[in-house]
């Protein structure tokens, strides 16, 4: 009688190595984020297409739908537009002194979204 103690090890040996080949898939920010391989701000920003998608996904968490957060909303082009033009839009998300640093309680935004940012407001601000 054959033992089945080697197939049941091939088996396992095989098994261990797809989960170490396709585990670390996920862990790969280019597929996680594709829209950080992307950095290069766009020449005529929109506030829909470049603006919104990152504060929907940095910020509107807490400062978006009907009861935002320290009562700064940011899912709207009007409401953005207050925080820029007062500094606290960019002095937040840069982190500079004299400024609540934003996103609360996580890391600084990229580099990438900080620049689309600027890009948006250096380009007229405009609600396209």
């Amino acid at each position: 009688m054959k033992s089945k103690i080697p197939t049941l090890m091939a088996n396992g040996l095989i098994l261990s190595m797809l989960f170490v080949l396709l585990g670390c898939y996920y862990d790969k920010e280019e597929i996680l984020y594709p829209e950080l391989n992307n950095c290069t701000p766009a020449a005529n920003p929109l506030f829909s297409a470049d603006v919104l998608p990152i504060l929907n996904r940095k910020c509107n968490n807490c400062h978006g739908g009907s009861s935002p957060s320290a009562g700064i909303k940011l899912d709207t082009h009007t409401e953005v537009l207050k925080y820029v033009n007062n500094g606290s839009l960019m002095g937040s998300i840069n982190h500079l002194a004299g400024f609540s640093p934003m996103p609360k309680n996580t890391g600084k935004m990229s580099q990438c979204e900080i620049d689309k940012l600027q890009n948006w407001i250096n380009s007229g601000k405009l609600n396209n």
